[in-house]
């Protein structure tokens, strides 16, 4: 929810007022002064700049420093807040920071700035080093992440302003990587709200088709809840308790979600409702726990405690779903006022700073362990390239949890799906690398048997053992226990990696149409090891060979640079090569040209292809080729609207070639179809539940209403037109469905 600063549309003088009294109210021990020091200097160097909704840039500051305020940082903090864009957006320097605020303020922003400064060549290489830097930043002060969040949480407030494609763009890194992150430092609240927002532009139609239902119902939820907390209060009094007890409906995010889980409509969900108690201690947690259930039938299976087992992020609660006397289910969360405050702002719930001086950050006994996961991530990407760091970054730092006991009565969380092998490495290196076998709750397990919250881990060592199998790279489910694997791997195998390596190297090379003698020439060969971050051929397959990088990366890196370097070096074009190509073709008619991507070149043999995004052909679509300028030949289909405008653009005649599938194809395709229906509920879900059943990677999907219709537009991977027709059909079937059409053809 926005801040009263921000749905005011107050001046900046205004809105630094506002957030001063929220600071004195708080009653936080601050140097006002010192604050309205870093407005001044914020709202100075900021002259000039306007936001998208012509407000003065520096009222963006302000309301990060009262997101911050909020969240109960110190005061370094929000005079980091309001001066976290001087350094990247104006002429102040942390030299001049540090000389009016001191170090620790200076870092903080420079922290902050760094963490959008830098430009990549890949979305994976983008989103690898944004988490690393986050990381880096974290385990040096947790306090530049914080007000990063805040930074993003005004930002997505005020994303309506923004362009669709910039809306969806920083929605669904608000959805990868910052509500996520917001979670692991427990920060439920800012968690919520960002999911929510990023939602309204990721699927603006299955956001409005919840947020109307829950309008439509709201007197009824009222009414129920009223109901529900009046009895539960009138309870827990007459059994002389202390409590706080409130009511809410559950997020917007949340319901989508389960809706999408369990493939149900809004109507088919009827826990939308949770209740919070509130209590002093631990022991009436479990006595209100008791009352609780004497009151309601609790639903099996539903009943966690998060007391007993905190979650990694500190989060710590009992949960338990109950069904009253109007058969509506619907969770009971009891927790003390401690817990309360840390579920709600996480990690700044529990760090303390030394207000206004340089000193090192203070920080509780026992803490230190609670950001262990910090190093650990930071360990385990040394060993991963991009794709790999950002997959085991997820599950490591973002997925559900499994608890599991040592047989000394231990707890272990593990990532949802670990297997012993994962809950081995968690214990030590040297456990994993010397494990012969497991026994769960006392039976013997196979290595692949998926970990059951409670479970007793039992593992099997030798001092003979052969150390890991390559196998356990694919069973393991945490990084930290495939970075451990890589890591015995690449330091006892090198030999055999190099030679494991160099042959998935060059089998991937000839699928890509490339030759040994392309990448070892002399005069490119150091710019694409450069490319991969690799001093040498072989350091570079022994990376291949551990796992540390994946030989598809390292070929497609080498072939990206490859085309830049022979665009620069004015070395041939493509169209050269085809001239040439064409008058040595009766020589050359008995040579078997290699297909490029499932795609024949007619008189090219390894010639760079892409497929044209106009039109997203697939294998059993008629095609022609585009000689582009340095780019290689563009595959289109032959009812493309660009194929059909040639007739009028006589210079681009020539460029116009034969090409064919391949008889062969293993690869699979993106490509484009748009749904036209009657607008009506759960459109969306219908779509996603054929594509689940179809087995069809769906790459994206937006949906929007257009007055009385519905218009989902989606980009999906196939394998020819064949699979594309069935799903064309499924589709067609829905109920309201007018028409699905593939995009790009000619009208």
């Amino acid at each position: 929810m926005m801040s009263d600063i921000e749905t005011r549309k107050l001046d900046p003088d205004e809105m630094f007022a506002a957030l001063s009294k929220k600071i004195s109210d708080s009653g936080m021990d601050m140097d006002m002064g010192r604050i309205e020091a870093a407005y001044r200097m914020a709202k100075l160097a900021h002259t000039g700049q306007l936001r998208k909704d012509g407000s003065p840039y520096v009222t963006h500051c302000v309301a990060a420093a009262d997101i911050a305020a909020d969240m109960g940082l110190d005061e370094d903090s929000i005079v980091a807040a309001l001066l976290h864009d001087v350094i990247e957006d104006t002429d102040l320097t942390h030299s001049d920071i540090a000389k009016q605020f001191g170090e620790p303020v200076a870092n903080i922003v420079e922290g902050v700035t760094k963490l959008t400064r830098v430009q990549y060549t890949s979305k994976e290489d983008e989103q690898m080093e944004n988490l690393r830097k986050m990381l880096m930043a974290m385990a040096k002060d947790i306090r530049v992440i914080l007000i990063k969040i805040a930074d993003r949480l005004h930002n997505m407030r005020t994303m309506a302003y923004q362009t669709e494609e910039k809306q969806r763009q920083k929605s669904l890194e608000t959805m990868e990587i910052y509500a996520p992150i917001a979670h692991r430092l427990g920060m439920q609240r800012a968690k919520w709200e960002l999911e929510d927002l990023a939602l309204m532009y990721l699927d603006p139609t299955g956001y409005k088709e919840i947020t109307d239902t829950l309008n439509d119902r709201m007197d009824t939820l009222k009414n129920f809840m009223s109901t529900v907390e009046t009895k539960i209060k009138k309870r827990l009094k007459d059994e002389g308790l202390q409590v706080t007890v409130y009511s809410r409906i559950k997020h917007i995010y949340s319901i989508y979600r389960k809706m999408y889980a369990q493939k149900l409509d809004i109507n088919g969900i009827f826990d939308l409702c949770a209740f919070r108690v509130i209590v002093d201690t631990i022991p009436d947690c479990y006595n209100v726990l008791g009352i609780i259930h004497d009151m309601f039938k609790p639903v099996p299976g539903r009943f966690k405690d998060y007391i007993s087992t905190p979650k990694p992020n500190m989060y710590q609660s009992v949960h338990t779903t109950v069904i009253g006397s109007e058969g509506i289910p619907f969770e009971v969360q009891i927790r003390t006022w401690e817990m309360h405050r840390t579920a709600e702002y996480g990690i700044a719930a529990h760090w303390k700073y030394k207000i206004g001086s340089a000193a090192e950050t203070i920080v509780k006994d026992g803490d230190e362990e609670k950001f262990a996961w910090v190093r650990r991530l930071l360990e385990s990407q040394q060993e991963s390239d991009a794709t790999d760091f950002f997959h085991n970054l997820k599950i490591d730092m973002f997925a559900d949890e499994v608890f599991v006991f040592s047989p000394k009565g231990d707890v272990i969380n593990l990532p949802a799906g670990a297997t012993p092998i994962d809950f081995a490495y968690s214990i030590h290196s040297a456990v994993g690398n010397s494990m012969i076998g497991a026994s769960v709750n006392g039976r013997i397990v196979n290595f692949d048997y998926v970990l059951q919250n409670g479970d007793i881990v039992e593992v099997r060592t030798s001092k003979n053992a052969a150390g890991p199998s390559r196998d356990w790279l694919n069973i393991a489910k945490s990084g930290s226990a495939r970075t451990k694997i890589k890591q015995w791997f690449k330091k006892e195998r090198r030999e055999e990696n190099i030679e494991r390596g160099r042959a998935m190297f060059e089998s991937e090379l000839k699928n890509k149409g490339l030759r040994m003698e392309d990448i070892c020439d002399e005069e490119v060969l150091p710019q694409l090891l450069k490319k991969v971050s690799y001093t040498s051929l072989d350091e570079m397959y022994a990376a291949i060979g551990y796992g540390g990088m994946a030989a598809t990366r390292a070929v497609n890196r080498m072939k990206d640079e490859l085309a830049r370097l022979h665009h620069v070096s004015g070395k041939k074009t493509v169209l050269e090569k085809v001239t040439e190509a064409a008058e040595r073709r009766e020589q050359q008619a008995h040579k078997k040209i290699k297909p490029v991507h499932g795609v024949l070149v007619e008189g090219l043999d390894n010639c760079l292809i892409k497929f044209s995004r106009c039109c997203t052909p697939i294998p059993g679509d008629d095609i022609v080729g585009y000689i582009t300028r340095g780019q290689g030949v563009s595959i289109h289909r032959t009812d493309c609207e660009n194929y059909a405008r040639r007739e009028f653009k006589p210079d681009d005649i020539g460029r116009w070639i034969n090409v064919s599938w391949a008889d062969e194809i293993k690869e699979s395709y993106a490509t484009a179809i748009t749904v036209v229906s009657r607008e009506r509920n759960g459109l969306v879900m219908d779509i996603a539940t054929i594509f689940n059943a179809l087995n069809t990677k769906v790459r994206t999907i937006n949906a929007r209403d257009t007055g009385d219709k519905s218009i989902v537009n989606i980009t999906l991977e196939t394998s020819g037109i064949d699979e594309l027709r069935t799903v064309v059909n499924r589709i067609s079937a829905l109920p309201g469905v007018v028409e699905v059409n593939r995009n790009g053809g000619k009208r």
